[in-house]
């Protein structure tokens, strides 16, 4: 009986273990992504500053960069 046990046990701490990595991994992307996101907002800001195009060309290259969030 011991022997299952042990068995037992040592399959919840690797399912646990494997829970514990998938979240740590869940977590750096979701990082990866809110970092991503207002990286490309500053990148859009700085482009709606440009004056060397008209104004429709602004927003438009503006949007596209929106676009690319995820």
């Amino acid at each position: 009986m011991t022997e299952y046990n042990d068995t037992e046990r040592q399959a919840k701490q690797r399912k646990e273990s494997v829970r514990a990595s998938f979240m740590d991994s869940l977590m750096l992307e979701t990082q990866m992504h809110v970092v991503r996101n207002e990286t490309i907002e500053e990148v859009a800001r700085h482009i709606e500053k440009l004056t060397g195009f008209g104004q429709d060309t602004i927003s438009s290259f503006a949007i596209y960069i929106r676009e690319m969030k995820k």
